[in-house]
């Protein structure tokens, strides 16, 4: 293995001591749906995002919402007994990548057959913490 890459996975691990990672995959939603709220709550305080996905119109938000419970649930496992409101927990990243796309035949006018592509996602969900000193 290359030192530069190396140095790349030394610096992902020690990064994921203060990082907390949450993966939804295969997600039945398209990529542009997903990135509209992925958008709305990128870098903002855990609290208020799930309150601003809860009371969202958007269904993507739902899942959403249940990907970063589940990334809070994964920093409440490593650090038993602390308070979310104190800990500083912001998203610190959040991207979606576009998933296999399901390719199905509609019937068109004239004996002609139209494409109809089901598409779905990969959502990848990081919270980190911030210090007094950092905000």
């Amino acid at each position: 293995m290359g030192a530069r890459k190396h140095n790349k996975a030394e610096e992902r691990k020690t990064a994921n001591k203060t990082n907390f990672v949450a993966k939804a995959q295969s997600v039945p939603t398209s990529p542009r749906k997903m990135r509209l709220v992925a958008d709305l709550v990128r870098g903002m305080k855990v609290e208020l995002a799930l309150h601003a996905l809860q009371f969202s119109p958007k269904e993507a938000s739902n899942r959403v919402y249940k990907l970063l419970r589940s990334a809070i649930a994964n920093w409440e496992a490593k650090n038993e007994g602390a308070r979310i409101e104190d800990s500083g927990l912001y998203i610190q990243e959040i991207f979606v990548d576009s998933g296999r796309m399901l390719k199905r035949v509609q019937p068109a006018p004239q004996g002609r057959a139209h494409r109809v592509r089901k598409r779905s996602n990969h959502v990848t969900l990081v919270i980190g913490s911030r210090t007094r000193k950092e905000e």
